[in-house]
């Protein structure tokens, strides 16, 4: 682990290169918090998709976090809760590479509300059938298939979001940006342990108790919070998506293109002239650009 920790963070850092424009020009070099939530705030697109995403990443650590409670106390077989994590790996492996080839084809839009529809289907279907483990495990394929999908898309959305708030606010805050669903990830993993641990208590699932020892209302209280709560959350979480969410490959063009315009007729403020030399490198940069 510790090997592949160091060869892939090398990956990364001696493998990429930072690009550069004329719109990448202009990005701020430094802030401090109140900047940046005013960031925030002041990008809506930003705070759509940021919204959307974090009641997705909620719902997700609400259900994994107690699955292994689903197989020890519901379904009684503990041992086949590791193939879960088998589930997880291999769509994991099959959908990243293949995301890009279905985004040539399919708006990632589309890809978004097809993959929450997916985790819909696979929480009815845990939610009604949870003692069913053939059922489940149907359900943990349409739970687990659709994370790439979501994710690569919230990722990219929320970095288009990056021009949207340049064009709209005439600053471009690419460190805010892109921190944000790292932000998100990390306020879901938080929050999974103590939903883990309410479900637990709530569901009677604690201490000695198995699986005999689980009543009807254990049962669904346990459904309840592991399956039905989390449902609501990824319906909103597609609502605001599908009605607040905008922007997308066909708007982040244009944006690009006014701003490229905006840069070549030399239309910078006096506020984002500081991020660079002056106006005349911005003109040259996005003459070169053009080119």
């Amino acid at each position: 682990v510790m090997l592949l920790g160091i060869i892939t963070a090398w990956t990364v850092a001696f493998g990429t290169k930072e690009s550069t424009s004329a719109l990448r020009a202009k990005a701020q070099k430094n802030g401090n918090p109140l900047e940046a939530f005013k960031a925030l705030f002041q990008n809506d697109q930003l705070l759509w998709v940021a919204l959307s995403y974090l009641l997705y990443a909620i719902a997700n650590v609400a259900t994994t976090g107690v699955l292994l409670f689903l197989f020890k106390f519901v379904l009684d077989n503990p041992a086949a809760y590791s193939a879960t994590g088998v589930i997880a790996l291999v769509a994991g492996l099959i959908m990243a590479p293949l995301y890009p080839i279905l985004n040539k084809r399919i708006p990632r839009r589309y890809l978004y509300i097809s993959g929450m529809i997916s985790m819909i289907v696979a929480y009815v279907l845990l939610g009604l059938f949870s003692t069913n483990i053939v059922v489940v495990f149907i359900a943990l394929v349409l739970f687990y298939v659709p994370g790439t999908l979501i994710q690569m898309t919230a990722i990219l959305s929320l970095t288009d979001s990056i021009e949207y708030g340049q064009l709209k606010n005439g600053k471009r805050n690419e460190a805010v940006t892109l921190s944000v669903r790292p932000m998100l990830d990390k306020i879901g993993g938080a929050l999974s342990n103590g939903i883990t641990g309410f479900i637990a208590v709530a569901a009677g699932m604690t201490g000695s108790a198995t699986a005999a020892d689980m009543t009807p209302a254990n049962i669904h209280t346990f459904e309840v919070c592991a399956f039905w709560t989390p449902l609501v959350l990824i319906v909103l979480s597609l609502l605001v998506f599908a009605f607040k969410v905008k922007i997308n490959e066909k708007m982040h063009a244009e944006i690009v293109e006014q701003l490229e315009a905006k840069l070549a007729a030399g239309e910078v403020s006096d506020e984002e002239a500081k991020t660079v030399e002056t106006v005349e490198a911005v003109n040259e940069k996005a003459k070169t650009l053009t080119e």
